[in-house]
């Protein structure tokens, strides 16, 4: 297996050094995705400001945890559904909510399971959602502006997501009291 470099402070090329120093500041340390990312300066800038635009969309702090795990779930990524199980915690997302996120499980609240299974197609048919599948998302009370701003937080996602995948992120220490894994089974 290809070994990606967990980059510090101290390694970190020039172009990745200010977005650690921001993390490790916000976060009391440097999520190992970054570290990872930070090998092309680039990638973490795109990331970090995706994440940055995703979070000015008019989806509340709910709607992006929500976004943010289903995105995960559907490409089975061990990493982000632990550091984003952790942050819907962080933001008081119901156990229960958090729970069923983690599993595929249907939401209590039909606007959010609106919310959620739109994302699911959006992520499964690489965007080519129907007009009925579109209509049903705006039915439950969302907006063609956010069909659109869910392509960001979908887009954000996929970088980390991605990045992931090709370099099997190592779960923080601060975050393995809620690892992931994978079930072979979705359900709806």
């Amino acid at each position: 297996m290809t070994q990606f470099k967990l980059h510090t402070l101290e390694t970190a090329p020039e172009g990745a050094k200010e977005i650690l120093e921001e993390a490790q500041k916000q976060n009391g340390f440097i999520p190992n995705l970054y570290k990872i990312m930070a090998e092309s300066p680039e990638v973490l800038k795109a990331y970090t400001q995706m994440n940055q635009l995703f979070t000015e969309t008019s989806f509340s702090q709910t709607e992006k945890n929500i976004v943010w795990l289903t995105v995960s779930y559907n490409n089975s990524c061990h990493y982000c559904m632990t550091i984003h199980s952790m942050v819907a915690k962080m933001f008081k997302l119901s156990d229960e909510m958090i729970e069923a996120l983690r599993t595929g499980k249907p939401l209590n609240d039909s606007k959010l399971q609106a919310l959620r299974k739109f994302t699911d197609t959006m992520v499964e048919k690489r965007g080519w959602a129907s007009e009925e599948e579109l209509q049903e998302f705006l039915n439950a009370g969302y907006s063609r502006k956010n069909a659109l701003e869910l392509v960001v937080g979908i887009g954000q996602k996929i970088i980390s997501n991605y990045v992931n995948h090709i370099s099997h992120t190592p779960i923080d220490e601060q975050i393995k009291d809620f690892k992931w894994e994978a079930t072979s089974e979705k359900t709806e």
